[in-house]
Formats: structure tokens, sequence, C-alpha cells
């Protein structure tokens, strides 16, 4: 079996479904598993429900009404007959939303994220399997919260392997195709977990280490994996093989395309992962897979924006040393701070880190006790990989270094945005 993957920007609008089933057409569909994003950008969309749900009541009918619409819209390029039991489906999911947020008691933002934001997928694999069907290719539509557990860590679940492949090994037979959603998981209370913005990648992979899978897809906007961000930098470059290593040091660095936690389930089965565009499905794109380095071997760039540089001082000028660090690491977990970068000297230690969780204003607080804390927020980290004198000077130019590192491979620099 093969595993597809189609994000939000492939099954955006209706001429988007339709596209996804032209590939399916030109690629074959037997023995296929689709993993599905949200539509376009509903989980941003989602994501503002749950905020005015906790911040501005009066603000959440307007945000739940705009995702119905969107759907809704969608569903009627689909779909000539209004009666059609697609639209009962995608209103009973929208029931489910407002009975939750009516209902729940619990104050925690995590859980009450996963449970709505959630949604997203749902609906759009409800409305791509029966539109699917509508059109003559049969399907199997399965929720994927019965097939991967997670443990409670809502926002950013941690996978129970041994339980999620019994669970997908038993419900999967060959010759069928079937589609499900990314991004989700359950608990072992069955509640709603998602695994990490972007996890629908994630999803594939996990799906194809259970299965034994011949390759993964991850379909995109894209001709495939670039050496730098097209929506950033003008000039990029396709990358037509890049070793399983490699994927891994760019993914860590933060390259968009491929999610961090997705090579390492395919890594140890050497499970091929190709990256290839949904306009041109012919195209080769990129195959990420067992081999050496990157080819064209070229200069790799990658910004992570809106980062924060935090910068430590001992108070009494003591040497920040093993213990010190061993509980500033501690609270950086704590905290849910994702680090990127560290720098130490022998009284100083900065760290550039991502602040998604907003917990920097607490982190402050807790070190400000023992430490002189300087916080610089709104900073960039790029990052290039492979580089040389000329790719380290277009970063440089016009920007104001506030901190820069380097390796043999890699030199990265926090600049004011």
């Amino acid at each position: 079996m093969r595993v597809f993957k189609f994000g939000g920007a492939s099954v955006k609008d209706a001429d988007g479904i339709k596209n996804v089933v032209k590939v399916l057409k030109e690629t074959g569909h037997q023995n296929t598993f689709l993993v599905v994003s949200a539509m376009g950008k509903m989980t941003n969309a989602m994501e503002e429900v749950v905020k005015a749900y906790f911040n501005d009541k009066q603000e959440l009918a307007e945000k739940l009404s705009y995702t119905e619409i969107y759907h809704q819209n969608i569903l009627n390029d689909l779909f000539s007959n209004p009666n059609h039991e697609v639209f009962n489906k995608v209103r009973l999911l929208f029931e489910e939303v407002k009975g939750f947020l009516t209902w729940n008691k619990s104050p925690n933002y995590g859980f009450v994220y996963d449970q709505v934001v959630s949604y997203g997928e749902l609906l759009s694999t409800t409305i791509v399997s029966v539109y699917l069907e509508e059109i003559g290719i049969a399907n199997h539509w399965l929720d994927i919260r019965e097939l991967i557990k997670t443990n409670n860590n809502y926002r950013d679940a941690s996978v129970n392997w041994k339980r999620t492949q019994d669970l997908i090994q038993q419900a999967i037979e060959p010759n069928k195709l079937y589609i499900t959603q990314g991004f989700l998981a359950s608990d072992e209370n069955n509640f709603t977990t998602t695994l990490g913005r972007e996890g629908s990648d994630y999803t594939a992979a996990i799906v194809a280490f259970c299965l034994n899978a011949n390759s993964v897809t991850i379909w995109k906007d894209v001709p495939g994996v670039l050496n730098a961000d097209p929506r950033v930098f003008k000039e990029t470059q396709l990358l037509n093989n890049i070793s399983y290593r490699e994927a891994i040091e760019l993914a860590f660095y933060g390259a968009s395309v491929i999610h961090p936690k997705t090579l390492q389930p395919l890594q140890r089965k050497e499970i091929p992962l190709h990256v290839k565009s949904f306009i041109h499905p012919n195209n080769n794109g990129t195959t990420v897979g067992k081999g050496v380095g990157i080819e064209p071997k070229v200069p790799c760039f990658i910004v992570k924006k809106d980062q924060v540089l935090m910068k430590l001082s001992s108070l009494d000028f003591s040497f920040i040393v093993e213990d010190s660090i061993s509980d500033l690491f501690k609270l950086l977990h704590d905290y849910r701070m994702k680090v990127d970068l560290i720098q130490n000297s022998a009284i100083s230690f900065s760290v550039c880190i991502d602040n998604k969780f907003n917990g920097l204003s607490a982190l402050k607080e807790q070190l400000s006790g023992k430490f002189k804390v300087v916080c610089q927020e709104e900073v960039a980290l790029y990052t290039i990989r492979h580089f040389n004198n000329k790719a380290i000077e277009s970063l440089q130019r016009k920007k104001e270094i506030l901190l820069e590192q380097r390796s043999n491979e890699t030199i990265q620099l926090v600049v004011k945005q």
C-alpha cells in the first residue's frame, strides 16, 4: 500500500477537490491510503473560534459562522442536489462543535483547542469522501482518532506506537482506497488530541510505518522540496534527491515542506518519501530516501520568523555551568519553549526560542530571580545549510545581525525582523 497526503492548499475549494480526483485518476487509487488536511486556512479559522471562546464570547458566533459558510460554499459548488446527504453530514458536524462549546467546563486551553480545531479535518475528509463516491470512486472513510492513540499532551501529543500499529493493521485491508484525517489522534479516554501544527505529514508517516507501506507522497503546491521558501526568497532550486539524514537536518532547522517528526518513522523502515506537485502530478518532484547528501548540492535557506532571542546573565558574575544549564533546560521544557539555537559563554547564556504556547512572560518571571534577563522579541532566525560566502552575504545585506553561529555545514543568524 502507498500513502498519499493532501494538504489544505490542495483542497481549499471545489476546484482543488476536483484536482485531487484528477491526481487519483492519473496515478491510480487502488491500495492507496489518503490523508487529508483541513481545507485551505480552516485550521487558522478554527483557532480563531477557540480564541473567541476563551476571550470574547460575543465574537464566537461570527467566527463559527465564517467556517460554516466556507464549507457550505464548497458543498454548493460540488453537489447540485441541495438535498444530498452530505449537507446533513456537515450540519451534524457543526452541531457537534457547538454542542461541545456549550457543555464544556474545562478551562484547559489545549484540551479545548484539540476538541474544536479537529473539526477542520473531519469536515474536509467527509466532503472529499462523499464527492469521490459521487463521481464513482469507491472509498472507505476512517476516523483516524480510532486508530492513532497518544498520551494527553494536547496540541503536541506523543504516539503510543504499539497500540497504534495494532489498531491500524487490524483496520486496513488491501486493494482498497481509504481516506482519513491528518493531524488528529485520541488519548486513552478517547478525547481528541493533535500531533502539532502541520502534523498531517506526520500522520502519513505513522500510517506508512504501521502498514509497511511502499511509499509516502506529499502533494504540494510547489514542484517538490526547494532549497528555499519561494514566498521569502526570489531565486529557488528544486532538490531532486535528499538523504533521510539531510532531510532530518533541514526539518530540524525549520524547513517547512517536511514536518520535523515525519522522517524518523520512514527512515526506520526505509520507506521513500516523495514530495510532488498536485498541479503537475507526473513530474518527478523530490525523493527523500536512503543515500548521501542532496542533489544538486546547493545552499539551502531556512527562515523562522517571530522568534524570541533571550539572553541570560548571572547576577553575581558566577559561571553558568552544567547545573545551571540543566535547570534552564528544565524550565524551557516546563514552559513548552521550542529551542532553535543556543550560545553560551562563562557568564551568559543566549537562546533563540519559539513562544508558540505563550509561556514567555511566566518563564521570564521564573528566571528573573536568578538571572538578568534580556528578551528581544520579533526576531528572525535564518539558517543556511551548505553555505558559501555568496549565500552568507545575501542574508547579511541590510540586516542587523544580533547573533551568529556556524559549524562546518551550517550557519545561523538571528536578525531583527
